[in-house]
């Protein structure tokens, strides 16, 4: 069985101590990448929903690269809306540009009624290239 592997990206360590998890877990060439949200430097929710997604996938992407991968490598996501139908279109704007172009990964959306102050939560699973 792969050893497991804490990841962590740049400048936010304490944020995980703090909460007791890792930001993403390597084991073999996958990495299992916890909950991204759209917070600010201080770990506050971004109130601007928009800017919240946006802020959200920086930080995955942060954290795909602390783990050696990109956003061509996700191979699975999942996302946890607190207001899906409302929201969607924000979410669609972002994704879009994120994945492109095809082959899309795998993604299931979920509604959710709270998320600890935030509205959009994004999880994943990449292939280490």
């Amino acid at each position: 069985m792969p050893q497991r592997e804490a990841i962590f990206p740049a400048n936010r360590h304490a944020l995980y101590e703090e909460h007791g998890y890792s930001a993403a877990i390597r084991s073999g060439d996958l990495l299992f990448v916890s909950g991204q949200v759209g917070s600010r430097e201080d770990g506050s929710p971004e109130p601007d929903f928009a800017r919240q997604v946006e802020l959200a996938f920086e930080n995955l992407q942060a954290t795909l690269t602390a783990g050696g991968c990109t956003f061509d490598d996700i191979v699975d996501v999942t996302t946890f809306h607190t207001d899906p139908e409302k929201q969607f279109g924000s979410i669609m704007e972002v994704k879009q540009k994120v994945f492109s172009a095809p082959p899309y990964p795998n993604w299931t959306a979920i509604g959710v009624n709270w998320l600890a102050g935030f509205d959009f939560e994004i999880k994943v699973i990449a292939r280490i290239s």
